[in-house]
């Protein structure tokens, strides 16, 4: 008996792991990578103090918890880097649980924006895709709960209207060089 709870528990354990890649494990697996740049965002990033906010702009910034972003910096050393890097995460976002919403631009040049959720108005995360192969790209992931596309229409326009911290962004200068 105590061979077949073994074994029956060792094929739950085999079935329950899950070897898909996943864009959270694209971030952990390059966090530390020279060749990225890592930030992680809290949703104090905006300082909204001395900002009157309407009640839109008050749930947008309720439903925000944080933003992860990785950055490659395309390297002349390494034209290919790229090309393999990209068409990774490009692959991780073809999976079902990513809905495409708008695209801009062309081949490697270009956004995308995928949204994670049940639907349009239960969004636990939003995905940018930005690149161009001179520069490099950037994936963005916007987490929250109970997000929506406007939520993040809404997030753009307190991002120019608010006090932006500033020290949180500091890692994105390397990039600009």
């Amino acid at each position: 008996m105590k061979k077949l709870v073994l074994l029956v528990s060792s094929v739950i354990l085999l079935w329950s792991c899950n070897d898909k890649p996943t864009l959270q494990k694209y971030f952990v697996e390059n966090t530390e990578s020279s060749k990225f740049i890592a930030i992680d965002l809290a949703s104090n990033i905006i300082k909204t103090d001395k900002v009157a906010l309407s009640e839109t702009e008050k749930a947008a910034l309720e439903s925000f918890e944080k933003m992860n972003i990785l950055a490659f910096r395309t390297d002349s050393t390494d034209i290919n880097g790229y090309d393999k890097e990209i068409k990774e995460v490009k692959a991780i976002l073809k999976d079902e649980s990513y809905q495409q919403l708008m695209k801009a631009g062309s081949g490697n040049d270009g956004a995308a924006i995928y949204f994670v959720g049940n639907d349009d108005e239960h969004i636990e995360e939003f995905v940018v895709l930005a690149g161009k192969k001179e520069n490099g790209f950037a994936v963005v992931r916007v987490l929250g709960n109970d997000m929506n596309p406007t939520h993040i229409m809404n997030m753009l326009s307190l991002l120019q209207k608010s006090q932006v911290d500033m020290e949180q962004l500091k890692p994105l200068q390397q990039l600009m060089k």
